[in-house]
């Protein structure tokens, strides 16, 4: 006999001990009379004596089946209260989201809205981790995450919120001092500063805007890090060349402490998503995490000038 209790028994039995009638029980569940009929007939073989006297116009208690009824209703009302409090909290968006982000973006455009989401949903809780190593979501739990990436097929699903293109970028000073690169070759003779999070080392793959041409080099320089805010002061100290996402790149170039190089040739653009493990049974609390973080990040200000970082007026002088 399996260990594992017969709560469809036990809980029918229960209705029927309540209803007083197996018809009665049957409509109050939904189902057939056979099928409640079946389930206590397969409950009294498992336990081994009767629950109930029947006769062709009376349904009654027996001793045995009276001692058993008071905690077999229990069983099947304290299953119904569960379901009912899992489909309210699945309709209400309440609890704790597991949110993985990029550490810079998080820092920069996620955290600040916040308290916004927080005053508009009162009764959710967020566990931020803020990494720019890749979170995976089904082996460590997450709910969701932030990505930036060009989105390979995969079993999670990414909403996109916005295109999220990549600069290579210098500060003025380093370009007056060493010169503006005019072809991604060039750049063999500059230090390139680099990421080191990535399973190899990173290649830089250019692609003309005009001609097609296409280009790619593996950038060499004093530093790699394992995340853009460390490579930016060497870079604003103008001692190097790197690459940075647009929602940083847009900052520096509107302030004027960075411009683009190479603005002819683009590097590969991704996306900014919103990742799940999968929209079935969604959540209502990771439901309105992803469209309130759409409706503020697809109109956010790095995105406000879409022709920003090609060339600058202090580029198109030289």
């Amino acid at each position: 006999m399996s260990k594992l209790p017969d709560f469809e028994g036990l809980a029918m039995f229960g209705k029927v001990a309540e209803e007083g009638s197996f018809a009665g029980a049957a409509t109050a569940m939904g189902v057939s009379v056979a099928t409640v009929s079946r389930a206590v007939t397969r409950l009294e073989e498992r336990l081994g004596g009767r629950l109930f006297n029947r006769t062709s116009r009376r349904l009654s208690l027996t001793d045995y089946g009276r001692s058993l009824a008071e905690r077999a209703t229990k069983i099947y009302t304290d299953a119904a209260d569960a379901e009912d409090f899992a489909r309210e909290t699945s309709r209400r968006p309440r609890g704790l989201i597991k949110l993985a982000v990029p550490l810079s973006f998080g820092t920069r455009w996620v955290a600040p809205l916040l308290p916004e989401f927080f005053r508009a949903y009162p009764d959710i809780a967020i566990d931020l981790h803020a990494s720019d190593a890749r979170a995976d979501l089904i082996g460590e739990g997450f709910d969701a995450a932030l990505r930036i990436a060009a989105m390979e097929d995969s079993s999670l699903v990414a909403r996109l919120i916005a295109p999220m293109r990549r600069f290579l970028v210098a500060a003025p000073d380093y370009l007056s001092l060493r010169g503006r690169p005019q072809h991604p070759r060039d750049l063999g003779a500059h230090p390139c500063l680099s990421y080191a999070i990535r399973n190899r080392r990173d290649v830089w793959h250019f692609t003309h805007e005009r001609s097609g041409e296409e280009c790619s080099i593996t950038p060499t320089g004093m530093l790699r890090a394992t995340s853009v805010e460390i490579l930016l002061p060497t870079i604003l100290a103008g001692t190097a060349i790197t690459e940075v996402p647009e929602f940083i790149a847009t900052e520096y170039f509107r302030s004027g402490q960075l411009e683009p190089v190479l603005p002819d040739w683009n590097m590969p653009s991704g996306g900014l998503y919103f990742v799940t493990p999968t929209t079935r049974a969604r959540p209502a609390k990771v439901s309105v995490l992803a469209d309130f973080l759409t409706s503020r990040l697809a109109v956010a200000q790095w995105r406000s000038e879409p022709h920003i970082g090609k060339k600058s007026p202090r580029a198109r002088r030289r």
